[in-house]
């Protein structure tokens, strides 16, 4: 059966296609949200049907997920023992996970209708307040849509996402555990900020916020500068979080060491295009 993007997406509650009032009031407070914290949450933006969808997908790739078991400083790069053993780039934590890369899901999927919906991406857009020729997909044909899915046991410790802008869908959450915690905007393009860095490792920081998320919340994340994770789960049932990825350069693909470590392979675009990110931050 040919999935529908109006049964998967609540467009009474969000109207994303639809202006007028009601879609510009949602911008309003994402867009407050996103200025105050980097972190808006739409909740409930999938229905139930929608939920029922995705996770049905999830359940059925979730095997094709690439599960590592690693130790990895925030920045996802080799030891570089030039470096105080207090510099943030050389503390190293516990990593276990699995990522489903996004050649898994259908064009026709669940998933994808969501992503290809009508007015989505310019939805996005206007939340993020991004002018339209600094709006992207990410190109990463491995890395545009998956899938985290995670078991007890498993979490994701402190990081900075290589992407400007990720965009999530909770899809099923772990019986225990799995909060998402972050420290808001804690570096720039010109600033790396290792002091306060190093103060969410330590556990010392001020600024970080919890967030706990609920199966069809949609959220909307500045992960490229606001340093995250989720906390350890417990229980058998797995957690998935969908992930849409957007950038502010087009072409924009994910580095080489680092796609190994998130999918377990890489492409041949991934070496072509090494080296070629706007910015100058470490990963």
């Amino acid at each position: 059966m040919q999935l529908n993007a109006n049964d998967l997406i609540d467009t009474a509650r969000y109207p994303i296609s639809t202006p007028g009032p009601e879609r510009d009031a949602i911008l309003s407070r994402v867009r407050g949200e996103l200025a105050a914290r980097g972190c808006a949450v739409l909740k409930g933006f999938l229905t139930p049907a929608g939920i029922a969808a995705t996770v049905a997908e999830a359940d059925g790739v979730a095997e094709n997920g690439h599960r590592s078991f690693s130790r990895t400083n925030p920045y996802f790069t080799a030891e570089d023992d030039s470096l105080p053993a207090t510099d943030p780039r050389r503390r190293y934590f516990d990593r276990s996970n699995a990522f489903v890369p996004a050649d898994n899901f259908r064009p026709d999927g669940a998933l994808r209708t969501v992503f290809d919906s009508t007015g989505f991406d310019d939805f996005v857009c206007d939340c993020l307040q991004q002018p339209k020729d600094k709006f992207f997909r990410y190109a990463d044909p491995l890395a545009d849509v998956i899938v985290n899915a995670a078991g007890e046991g498993n979490g994701f410790p402190w990081h900075f996402d290589t992407n400007n802008f990720t965009v999530t869908l909770a899809l099923q959450n772990a019986d225990r555990g799995g909060a998402f915690e972050y420290a808001p905007m804690i570096r720039t393009n010109q600033n790396e900020n290792f002091d306060e860095v190093a103060k969410v490792l330590n556990e010392t920081s001020d600024k970080v916020i919890s967030l706990a998320l609920e199966p069809g919340d949609l959220q909307l994340f500045k992960g490229r500068y606001s340093l995250h994770r989720v906390s350890p789960l417990e229980g058998p049932t797995p957690r998935y979080v969908a992930i849409f990825s957007y950038v502010e350069e087009p072409g924009m693909v994910g580095s080489v060491e680092r796609t190994r470590q998130l999918y377990g392979r890489t492409l041949p675009i991934h070496h072509e295009r090494a080296g070629q990110r706007a910015d100058a931050l470490v990963d």
